[in-house]
């Protein structure tokens, strides 16, 4: 299996996740089931039905959580050194030639991404134009509407 990289942060989250369905969805889910059992025919069950439903969800999404966990590469962003370049983990300030607009983002796993808090997936467009480069470089992504170029104004790992 792959190793899947991780920032810290994200890492800490997905365990958070997996302990929360540990020790409060899946008891609730078993409880839902019991609950339903208790009410007889289980041929005509909706209750019945939609706990067994989620408890499949629950136990699906906690295995995938373990091996994500189990393959991950945990990256500590304030712990690299690679010298101003763009990698993984690092947070990078952009300013687009064409608007001067000027946007900040951080390189990302997948399970991590969130454009609305600046977080890219390190293998979406913009973060492959960017692996690699340094401050003073220009990235050019293909975008939707076509080319767009950016400036990397700073390159941080925090």
């Amino acid at each position: 299996m792959p190793t899947i990289p991780l920032t810290k942060r994200g890492a800490e989250k997905l365990k958070e996740e997996l302990h929360r369905l540990k020790t409060v969805e899946r008891p609730a889910v078993i409880q839902a089931i019991a609950e339903a059992r208790a009410q007889g025919d289980l041929s005509e069950n909706a209750e019945y039905d939609a706990a067994k439903d989620r408890q499949g969800f629950i136990e699906g999404r906690i295995k995938e959580i373990e091996s994500k966990l189990a393959a991950a590469q945990i990256i500590d962003p304030a712990q690299l050194d690679a010298g101003g370049k763009v990698v993984f983990g690092a947070t990078v300030e952009l300013q687009d030639e064409a608007t001067g607009e000027t946007v900040t983002y951080q390189i990302v796993g997948e399970d991590e991404a969130d454009l609305k808090l600046g977080l890219i997936n390190v293998s979406s467009p913009i973060a492959r134009a960017l692996i690699g480069k340094e401050e003073g470089d220009v990235a050019e992504v293909q975008a939707p509407n076509g080319v767009r170029r950016y400036e990397i104004v700073a390159v941080r790992y925090e």
